[in-house]
């Protein structure tokens, strides 16, 4: 095989060089958005293909359909900036990719079956290495540790077995705290760090603005977006209501709502799909993305069928709203606003349990760090604290009709709602 020089220092930082010499059975790396973890990780993959004959890779997500649009599409991009595609074999059934002159593979599996994953095995080479990306989203310790001591066998001099972890750290209470960070109870053999939009070089001065922002605005979901610290665990509005799950929206029959919350600059429009079934919530579609004029978004609405059914939609926007109608979405409908109504949607909303799929994963990145607001002594109110709770306003929009239109199909006044509340015993 003919000698290949590659040179990529200046698309990973410093500070994950140790990830490309570390031994350890175990490098976890959790950082901040932006932080260019999961590029580092895909520039380690392929050297370490490169460089070592023997070494085949596992990319793990816990669900499987999420890894063609992330994983192995920012490996084939990685692949394709070093100018090595025609090294490669790319295929999507199955989702692999083979390096042609050894037969080397990246194998791409999910967590919803874990016992599957077991079973593989590298037809050249040996199955070594396991790329855990979105780490966070694991719901099962048990079961990733069912994976890492099916890859075993005795290796090449020299050889080595590793997993890589790279996570968003939503939440103190997860186990990839302890097992892979406390000093006191993490596992033998562990690399584990902490990086941030500061060890990305490549990052425009709008994202850097955004996430300067995001600290003024929302210190609770800074502590992770921003600084890669964990999350907290104490005053979540809605703890222990939200799962992430792979469920097949098509067997779920109940009430399909749409809800919009608007943005720009430094908040995101956010668009969410669900269908209510009795006190169950299946969220199973969406969009998120700041920068939207109301042209791009309107296509993107009419594309995500939001021309199928009525989209509730904040009413603080009505020029907004306006301009989407004028563009053939008469489907846009402003919510009802009234004295205390986000309070008392958010107390109406805690009334459900919400089953939140892969595609609509910012809700639970939001669900993940939206709280109660804290008085001067440090007690909790009842009062959510404005801030990055776009998904999740457009979610309460969504209710609306659920929540608070009577029975003459209007919107309740204040004492209707009030009732309404009490009624749910949750006031």
């Amino acid at each position: 095989m003919a000698t290949i020089n590659i040179n990529f220092h200046h698309s990973v930082d410093k500070s994950y060089y140790p990830l490309f010499s570390s031994h350890d059975p175990f490098v976890a790396i959790k950082g901040a958005r932006g932080s260019g973890k999961s590029w580092a990780q895909a520039y380690n993959v392929i050297y370490e293909m490169l460089r070592l004959p023997y070494v085949n890779w596992l990319v793990i997500r816990q669900y499987q359909n999420t890894n063609k649009e992330s994983t192995y599409n920012t490996l084939k991009k990685v692949i394709n900036l070093l100018g090595l595609s025609d090294l490669f074999k790319f295929t999507v059934s199955p989702l692999e990719i083979t390096m042609k002159s050894t037969g080397q593979k990246i194998y791409f599996r999910g967590m919803d079956d874990p016992l599957k994953i077991t079973s593989i095995s590298a037809e050249n080479g040996y199955l070594c290495r396991a790329w855990w990306e979105e780490a966070y989203e694991l719901k099962s310790k048990e079961d990733f540790q069912t994976v890492v001591e099916s890859l075993r066998g005795q290796l090449p001099d020299g050889g080595y077995y590793q997993h890589i972890l790279t996570f968003n750290p939503w939440s103190e209470r997860h186990w990839l705290k302890e097992e892979f960070f406390d000093e006191e109870t993490r596992r033998n053999g562990v690399l584990s760090f902490t990086t941030t939009y500061k060890n990305n070089s490549h990052l425009d001065q709008q994202f850097i603005d955004n996430m300067m922002e995001l600290k003024k605005r929302n210190p609770n979901r800074a502590r992770v977006a921003v600084d890669g610290e964990w999350g907290i665990a104490e005053g979540l509005v809605f703890e222990g209501l939200f799962e992430l799950e792979n469920f097949d929206i098509s067997k779920v029959q109940g009430r399909h709502i749409m809800g919009l919350d608007f943005g720009f600059t430094h908040d995101p429009t956010a668009f969410v799909k669900a269908i209510v079934k009795d006190h169950d919530i299946y969220v199973y579609d969406g969009f998120y993305e700041t920068g939207m004029l109301s042209s791009p978004m309107a296509r993107k609405l009419a594309r995500s069928g939001a021309l199928r059914g009525k989209v509730y939609a904040d009413s603080a926007e009505p020029r907004t709203i306006a301009e989407l109608q004028s563009q053939g979405l008469k489907t846009i409908v402003p919510v009802g606003k009234g004295k205390d109504s986000n309070v008392q949607r958010m107390e109406f909303m805690k009334n459900f349990k919400y089953h939140i799929h892969p595609s609509a994963s910012f809700l639970v990145d939001e669900m993940s760090t939206f709280a109660y607001q804290k008085d001067k002594f440090g007690k909790f109110l009842n009062k959510p604290e404005d801030g990055n709770d776009h998904a999740i306003q457009a979610l309460g929009y969504a209710l609306e009709p659920i929540i608070f239109t009577n029975s003459q199909g209007k919107y309740m006044n204040y004492r209707e709602r009030v009732k309404a509340v009490n009624d749910l015993g949750l006031r």
